[in-house]
């Protein structure tokens, strides 16, 4: 054999060697385990204050007088600012936590009201 002659084929015939003594390891230990990552669920989000039903009441008086329908106000401060219950109301849980839509049957137009948490989150009009 003449490959093995040659410091090029010695190089070769080492790295060989080397190679499969790795692979005859007598080693018997199991790989370490992954680690594990624990989450939690996110605390549940906190709101205060009366909220509406799905009949479109209000649990209690609302602790708060908004003067005006803006961003940040409450369900009952929505009824109580419209001076009438609304057409429509859906309550339900989304990953914010409690979601709202009032809807609102005006002459010529429908406005439709989005709370999160008790807080108005955006208007459609």
């Amino acid at each position: 054999m003449t490959v093995f002659r040659t410091p090029r084929g010695l190089a070769s015939a080492g790295l060989l060697a080397l190679g499969l003594a790795a692979c005859t390891s007598t080693e018997t230990r199991p790989p370490a385990p992954a680690p594990v990552a624990v989450t939690s669920p996110p605390p549940a989000p906190t709101f205060t204050g009366p909220v509406l039903t799905g009949e479109g009441t209000c649990t209690g008086p609302a602790p708060t007088m908004a003067a005006t329908i803006e961003i940040g106000i409450g369900e009952c401060d929505l009824v109580r600012l419209k001076g009438k219950p609304p057409t429509d109301v859906l309550v339900g849980e989304g990953r914010s936590g409690r979601e709202v839509q009032v809807l609102y049957n005006e002459p010529g137009a429908k406005e439709l009201y989005f709370f999160v948490n008790n807080r108005l989150d955006r208007i459609v009009k």
